[in-house]
């Protein structure tokens, strides 16, 4: 792209259409990427505001040689995001070791009726089978969004650990799922 088509170029020489058009163009990606990444969705808009803001400081660094605008203002969110959840993390107490319900999704008030809900529970049995490692580094990606890095600093697990434990676990609960859809 000529970087005089560029929008990230326009907002860093401060092109007051350059906000609206950087909005629009961005603004489905950022607001995908937060909402997947928050708690609420009222915590999803503060994220893309602050995101926004970042993308406007930053404007000014973006290289087209580097990647496309939309990988730019995609990594911009990404850090966002990840801070906001190291945050999140920082603020509360491990949940793994103060809760001892919270890995039974029945008891959240959230959880799916209906079809779902059968589902849901042929996935929780096939979570009760795995190794109690397995089972904790699953949950803390899935519930709580955590990357394998999160989960190896929350809990203490080398990074490498993490990974073998999160794919040992999905392979096991993949076999179990497997055998329960065979049976019905």
């Amino acid at each position: 792209m000529p970087m005089e088509d560029s929008v990230l170029a326009r907002v860093a020489i401060g092109d007051a259409s350059a906000i609206k058009d950087c909005l629009q163009r961005f603004g489905g990606l950022v607001w995908a990427l937060a909402r997947r990444l928050s708690p609420s969705t009222s915590d999803a808009e503060d994220a893309v505001q602050e995101i926004f803001v970042d993308v406007w400081k930053s404007a000014s660094k973006f290289d087209p040689d580097a990647g496309s605008e939309a990988t730019f203002v995609a990594m911009i969110a990404r850090r966002r995001l990840i801070d906001r959840i190291r945050s999140r993390a920082r603020r509360k107490e491990d949940p793994l070791r103060d809760s001892q319900d919270w890995n039974d999704p029945k008891d959240d008030p959230r959880a799916p009726r209906g079809e779902l809900a059968a589902e849901a529970g042929l996935a929780a049995k096939a979570l009760e089978q795995l190794r109690p490692e397995q089972r904790k580094v699953l949950l803390l990606a899935v519930y709580h969004g955590l990357s394998h890095e999160e989960i190896a600093a929350q809990t203490g697990m080398p990074l490498g650990t993490v990974k073998a434990h999160a794919r040992r676990g999905l392979l096991r609960v993949r076999e179990v799922l497997a055998g329960e859809g065979g049976r019905s």
